[in-house]
């Protein structure tokens, strides 16, 4: 009895360890090929409220030796981005793709089995094509339908980088708000340092 006692503290140490420095996901593509960096998403990867030049794809251009594409369309649901996705993003010698997608779906009260479904074979169809992919999610507190769980989701099981809430830190804040939805020029300057950071790790992997 005493002796089995002893090991399962040893098993738990042994499980704690493997958990605390066993490798994460894999990322898909995280050498990737294409040219192109595109922002791909709705009014926040378009700009709604920001200055001529103060959207995130403008001020991650400025930090990056790739060219960035402005895919970013005000209004789209995952449904309208799927349609436009071969035009706008795999036409377009994709290398990294930076997604905002899924706040209209959310706001609109679309299922999220349905806007997780889209997402999933907008994310998956970019890949197929060598890109890398990152997800920004977005966590809305008491109104979030579980949008944050499944965004973990389908970044764990596709391999793509993942921001949790893009508008953390930015949203509710009055000095990086231009309306209750939309961030100001310093949101939107958030906004593309987190990117920033997000892909930094992979802008010398693979051929530019």
């Amino acid at each position: 009895m005493k002796k089995a006692l002893l090991i399962i503290p040893l098993l738990l140490a042994v499980w704690g360890g493997y958990a605390l420095f066993a490798p994460g996901p894999s990322i898909r593509n995280a050498a990737p090929t294409g040219r192109n960096l595109i922002c791909f998403g709705d009014s926040l990867t378009f700009g709604t409220g920001a200055s001529k030049g103060g959207d995130y794809p403008s001020r991650l251009a400025a930090m990056v030796a790739y060219p960035v594409i402005n895919a970013g369309v005000p209004g789209d649901t995952t449904a309208d981005a799927l349609k436009r996705l071969e035009r706008d993003v795999l036409s377009r010698s994709p290398r990294m793709v930076l997604l905002t997608l899924g706040g209209n779906d959310l706001k609109n009260r679309i299922r999220r089995e349905t806007a997780f479904d889209n997402l999933r074979a907008i994310v998956e169809a970019i890949q197929d094509a060598g890109a890398l992919v990152v997800i920004g999610g977005v966590d809305i507190p008491l109104y979030g339908r579980g949008f944050d769980e499944a965004y973990r989701d389908l970044a764990e099981e596709t391999g793509s980088v993942l921001i949790p809430n893009v508008l953390k830190d930015i949203m509710g804040k009055r000095d990086r708000m231009s309306d209750p939805i939309h961030p100001n020029d310093a949101g939107y300057a958030v906004m593309a340092r987190r990117f920033y950071e997000a892909i930094e790790p992979y802008l010398d992997m693979g051929t530019p």
